[in-house]
């Protein structure tokens, strides 16, 4: 906000602007998925709502600006007196005049930080509301959603879009008002003074606006299209990070720094112009303003030989023509803000409105209470978003009775993995029903159905936290025994006790300080504090060695017994003690029946299981 063209703000204006959030991987999309940009502010009205909340220091900043600038401004009504009247008297009364400019500057350093403050802090409040409700609204969408978004593009809207609001509500707004404010009041104290030189500076207005139009929505091109070539650096930064050691063990590093430094550069080369375009339009408002400046004030120096105009009062319409002129200036400079932070809220706002398609009911069904333990899908078709021609399920049913064990085997993309994401109810069939304990998911609020099941995903994704938070994610209320007793039926309280502050201690980024098998015998102990009626296990010892398998197995028998289980396994060994194997292949139910009647069967089933022994 210092450019040449504005007057030096004060110690309140210099504050640090806040970070474009450089820290997370995958920040911005890439430029394929721009957004179309508007050319309006309308979507900074979005913020409205929020700034009401907060009306009261919102009024209170609104006063000290007021003050603040009437404060500036008498400054030159002071300084005319001093000079004009300082030395009648043989300087008799010039002490007068200049304690007097000192009061008034005193009040003018109490009024701006004043207004520094009840500004600042409106702005903090409301960006501080604005992001809590963005991050409330993106943990209600839906894997529909993410699936048509990347979590980079979501992050940041986030963090950097947040930050140019932030910047917008904190410092340009208040820099804005105030340079507004001083136009304002400094054109109608310059007519005060002489309307005559008022008018002839007026003349150079028209002059100033239009270098500021004609390259102002030129450089807010070019910026978005610095920032979306930037975005793509950073996204292929961030996986290349988070892939760090695929990318050192395949010895990719010399291509993913060349592709990232082809990226910056091109970055670069879009910023290089529109560096140049804001150049000459800096170039031609600093001629044309101190130019027309210089000849008004050769005109007012010859109206003061004249004695048509005091000294005093060329010197006051000398220092309002500097902070008006400034002022022109720095508008054109917070404009710029002002269209950036636009662009930032619309694309907030997209998130803001969009909808979850899994949503709860206006008037949703209870679940029945004691829990009872069965699911059930009935004819149930599905296709994912984006994939409507090739269904994952095809007239698929299935009905898992309260205490039973059932597992669902069979290729990869035979759709096992799906029954598990319609029963949590992260999508919803085109046709069928699925039901928990007799209640169609539909009719239910989805937390309330989620709240039956313990998952166990094959990825075993974990969090930054603890090792208890880690458990405790299964169920916040979860003791320290109860959180203890998990760990061990998971086996996995040898290795947590072994960490150097027992559950105390941080696992680090999803939890990479553990190995596979342990991060899924956490996974593991999260499903089983949760103490749901039924647990879901999705390949839930695929990354275990043979001995911890067979520990955890043991634990999950148990865990079994008093839960509906649904158990999907490439690994057939894991589930022949289910009371009942169901057999998938093309989205369908191909056989069922226990082990040793589908062996004797000799279909699908026997096949997979006598390859899966044979390399055993």
């Amino acid at each position: 906000m210092t450019d040449t063209t504005a007057p030096a703000p004060d110690a309140a204006d210099l504050r640090g602007r806040p970070g474009a959030g450089a820290q997370l991987a995958e920040q911005m999309s890439d430029a394929g998925q721009r957004r179309p940009k508007r050319r309006d502010v309308r979507p900074l009205g979005r913020l409205l709502p929020y700034a009401m909340r907060h009306k009261g220091h919102a009024a209170m900043a609104g006063v000290w600006l007021v003050l603040s600038t009437a404060a500036s401004l008498t400054l030159t009504v002071t300084a005319r007196g001093a000079i004009d009247h300082g030395f009648e008297g043989g300087g008799a009364r010039l002490n007068w005049w200049f304690m007097l400019l000192g009061v008034n500057a005193l009040f003018l350093g109490i009024a701006t930080a004043v207004r520094y403050f009840f500004v600042t802090k409106t702005g903090e409040r409301v960006v501080a509301d604005v992001r809590k409700g963005l991050f409330e609204r993106i943990l209600t969408l839906d894997p529909a959603f993410y699936a048509q978004m990347r979590t980079g593009e979501v992050l940041s809207r986030l963090t950097t879009d947040i930050a140019l609001v932030e910047t917008l509500l904190t410092t340009s707004v208040s820099y804005a008002l105030r340079n507004a404010l001083t136009l304002i009041g400094g054109t109608a104290l310059l007519f005060v003074v002489s309307p005559k030189l008022t008018g002839l500076v007026l003349l150079v207005v028209p002059l100033l606006l239009g270098p500021l139009f004609l390259f102002g929505r030129k450089v807010r091109r070019l910026t978005v299209a610095s920032q979306d070539r930037f975005a793509n650096a950073v996204g292929f930064a961030g996986e290349s990070v988070d892939a760090i050691e695929t990318v050192q063990a395949f010895g990719r590093e010399r291509s993913a720094i060349a592709r990232f430094g082809e990226a910056v550069e091109a970055a670069f080369v879009v910023s290089l112009v529109r560096m140049r375009a804001r150049a000459l339009m800096t170039a031609m408002i600093i001629v044309v303003m101190f130019g027309g400046v210089t000849l008004v004030l050769w005109l007012g120096a010859q109206d003061v030989i004249a004695g048509r105009m005091t000294p005093g009062a060329l010197l006051q319409f000398v220092l309002l023509s500097v902070f008006a002129a400034g002022a022109v200036g720095a508008l054109g400079e917070s404009w710029g803000d002002v269209q950036k932070a636009a662009g930032a809220m619309e694309r907030i706002d997209e998130l803001m409105r969009s909808t979850p398609s899994i949503a709860p009911p206006a008037q949703p069904r209870d679940l029945p209470q004691p829990p009872v333990g069965e699911v059930s899908m009935s004819a149930v078709r599905f296709s994912y978003p984006g994939r409507p021609d090739l269904p994952a399920l095809k007239g698929f049913s299935l009905t898992v009775r309260p205490g039973e064990t059932v597992a669902l085997v069979g290729p990869s993309g035979a759709g096992k993995s799906t029954v598990f994401r319609l029963l949590l109810r992260f999508y919803d069939p085109q046709s069928g029903v699925v039901s928990v304990d007799g209640i169609d998911v539909r009719e239910a609020d989805p937390v309330d159905v989620r709240n039956r099941f313990a998952w166990v995903s094959q990825e075993a994704p974990l969090f930054s936290g603890s090792a208890s938070e880690n458990i405790r994610f299964g169920r916040e209320t979860a003791t320290l025994d109860e959180v203890r007793t998990a760990a061990e039926e998971a086996q996995a309280l040898t290795f947590v006790e072994a960490l150097p502050e027992g559950f105390d201690t941080p696992l680090g980024e999803r939890g990479k300080s553990l190995s596979g098998g342990q991060r899924q015998r956490m996974a593991i102990a999260r499903a089983l504090v949760r103490d749901a009626p039924i647990l879901l296990l999705d390949e839930a010892t695929s990354a275990l060695d043979a001995e911890s398998e067979r520990l955890v197995q043991v634990a999950l028998e148990q865990a079994m017994e008093t839960r509906t289980t649904i158990v999907i396994a490439h690994r057939l060994a894991t589930v022949l003690r289910a009371d009942r194997i169901v057999v998938m292949d093309d989205g369908q139910v191909v056989e069922e029946g226990t082990h040793t009647a589908l062996m004797a069967r000799g279909g699908l089933y026997a096949r997979l299981a006598e390859l899966q022994f044979r390399a055993d």
